[in-house]
């Protein structure tokens, strides 16, 4: 047989088995019956650990003299069988998982398997193309072994997966926080002329041309949106505590309840995410109002629901309460500023610009 269909056959052989990993893929587009034992999550990885060993066999022969083609296919044969059983202890592993849990270890799993065919498809390839091209077998083999790897990162509970996705929240709204900070107040001493012209640099450009000076009303509601960015910060850590202090709950057998509410709080908070990032954004001038304001409802609306869900998991501490209240607060002082500052100063600014 000719070289060129030897490769031929072995990428026949490697699409076959791509097609049974694909169709082994769709149990995970259901969850596994609650009924069926849990896997645990260290079985699976594991596993993990033998997809990482038959990576390095396929890297091992192309340590010497070219492989045969006899030899690629008894690696590639024996590394499927193992990621197909990988496979199935992965989706064994979700009995009991959210939405949050499941995309964590699908990820995981699906990033191993793209890795895999990678270094198969390219071990196939590079038969009989001389030594020049098989510098990309070692990075390859690398990809999977740090894949596989990552598996050991993968949060093994629903508190711990949502409670990760809450603090990626978290730094988004810091982010937030930071460029507020940055906001400043424009200038009102018109003898400052001379002090802006230094501002600018040899081109001519001068940094209040951004815009981001604020008027003084501006720089009001802007200060207490700084304030409640802090407080939706403070309420998120007690929000994440009060979660973690639910953690014994997740190893009852009935948990279905438990995770649901789980997800909405992750789903409240996540809102408040987007909510801050709208805020934020709509605090450049000209300021805009309904924005502000739109947001403003919104989070005060997902406080709420966040307590009554709080309540309903008997979680509910006097900290997440507290942070509850300052967030709100903080919300009814900003809507009092928005409400003060008025539509003149924006009309003022968009005919300016006009």
């Amino acid at each position: 047989m000719g070289e060129n269909a030897e490769k031929d056959r072995l990428l026949g052989t490697l699409h076959s088995h791509l097609n049974a990993i694909h169709e082994t893929f769709q149990i995970f587009d259901q969850a596994p019956a609650s009924t069926l034992k849990k896997v645990s999550w260290d079985d699976a990885a594991k596993m993990g650990d033998q997809v990482s060993k038959q990576a390095t066999i396929v890297g091992m022969l192309w340590t010497g003299k070219e492989p045969q083609a006899t030899e690629v296919k008894e690696s590639m044969e024996s590394y499927f069988n193992v990621l197909v059983g990988f496979l199935l202890l992965s989706h064994g592993s979700t009995v009991g998982a959210g939405p949050t849990l499941s995309s964590f270890i699908l990820q995981a799993v699906k990033k191993i398997v793209d890795c895999s065919y990678k270094l198969i498809k390219d071990a196939i390839v590079s038969l009989g193309t001389g030594k020049e091209n098989e510098s990309s077998i070692p990075q390859l083999v690398g990809a999977v072994w740090e894949a596989c790897s990552a598996l050991k990162k993968i949060p093994t509970t629903n508190v711990a997966a949502i409670g990760r996705v809450m603090t990626q929240v978290a730094v988004s709204m810091k982010d937030v926080l930071r460029e507020m900070k940055e906001l400043k107040p424009g200038s009102t001493d018109t003898t400052d002329e001379n002090a802006e012209s230094e501002a600018q640099d040899d081109d001519g450009f001068n940094e209040d041309d951004l815009g981001s000076d604020l008027s003084p009303e501006e720089m009001k509601v802007a200060r207490s949106a700084i304030v409640v960015v802090s407080e939706a910060l403070v309420l998120v850590k007690e929000l994440m505590r009060s979660i973690t202090g639910l953690l014994k709950l997740e190893s009852r057998d009935d948990t279905g309840d438990f995770v649901d509410s789980l997800e909405k709080l992750l789903k409240h908070c996540q809102g408040i995410g987007t909510e801050i990032d709208e805020l934020g954004a709509s605090l450049y001038p000209p300021q805009e109002v309904a924005i502000m304001k739109g947001a403003v409802e919104k989070i005060s609306s997902m406080v709420d629901d966040m307590e009554r869900e709080i309540e309903s998991l008997k979680g509910t501490s006097d900290a997440f309460i507290q942070a509850c209240g300052g967030l709100k607060s903080s919300l009814a002082q900003l809507k009092s500023e928005i409400d003060c500052s008025g539509p003149s100063d924006l009309a003022t600014r968009v005919q300016m610009l006009i």
